[in-house]
């Protein structure tokens, strides 16, 4: 399958730690080894840029976004902020205790989905950004919702236990279709291990056939 590729970094399969993409762009760690990174371009077909937030590899933690802003948290260094300047891409600092953004985040560029505490404030500046709804919510009964889904055009993969309201939720508000698995052998929180934008996605290494496959049909590359 060319648009699939299953990987580790450096051995850890949780790669949606350390990458943040979307349509027109990737965001790498600077540890990312070249021969990697050739191969997540080739798949993802975008440009790639390394950098570093808030003075870690970590970028899949702490961004999260859509097509009109980035969010990052206020903790991210100023010489990061210049590396995306120069990159052109339009970014906004929420400030709130959940630092881990892209944990606690679920957005797509019709709505997004947030952890419970984050404050009216925040929620405003999220929305601002954004430029979509924005609602409280969990995720079996979790409220690191970026942790447990991942979001392609109107799909949606998320954790098994999704309860039957949360997932309408989801799927009213992203308008998304929302189809639920595991990834690395039954880990439940599938972003850690998904690198996912509409050209393909890279699956942890210690994911099976089956979890690859259902991956596969729930982010819409194969019909079911």
């Amino acid at each position: 399958m060319a648009h699939v590729l299953k990987t580790s970094f450096q051995g850890n399969p949780n790669i949606g730690l350390y990458a943040y993409t979307t349509d027109k762009y990737c965001l790498l760690g600077y540890n990312m080894p070249k021969a990697e990174q050739n191969k997540i371009k080739k798949i993802l077909d975008v440009p790639i840029h390394k950098l570093s937030l808030c003075g870690t590899n970590m970028l899949g933690v702490f961004a999260v976004g859509n097509k009109n802003c980035l969010l990052l948290p206020e903790i991210v260094f100023e010489e990061e902020l210049k590396t995306l300047e120069k990159l052109k891409i339009k970014y906004k600092i929420i400030k709130t205790h959940l630092t881990a953004l892209g944990n606690n985040i679920l957005c797509n560029n019709k709505g997004c989905v947030v952890n419970p505490e984050f404050s009216d404030i925040a929620i405003k500046e999220i929305k601002e950004a954004l430029k979509v709804p924005v609602k409280r919510g969990t995720i079996a009964e979790l409220n690191i919702v970026g942790s447990l889904a991942v979001l392609r055009k109107n799909h949606c993969l998320t954790h098994p236990e999704i309860l039957k309201q949360e997932q309408k939720k989801i799927e009213r508000l992203l308008n998304v279709s929302v189809d639920t698995g595991t990834i690395n052998f039954g880990v439940p929180f599938v972003s850690s291990g998904i690198i996912v934008n509409s050209n393909g996605f890279i699956i942890g290494a210690a994911s099976t056939g089956i979890e690859i496959q259902n991956t596969d049909m729930a982010l819409g590359f194969l019909k079911r």
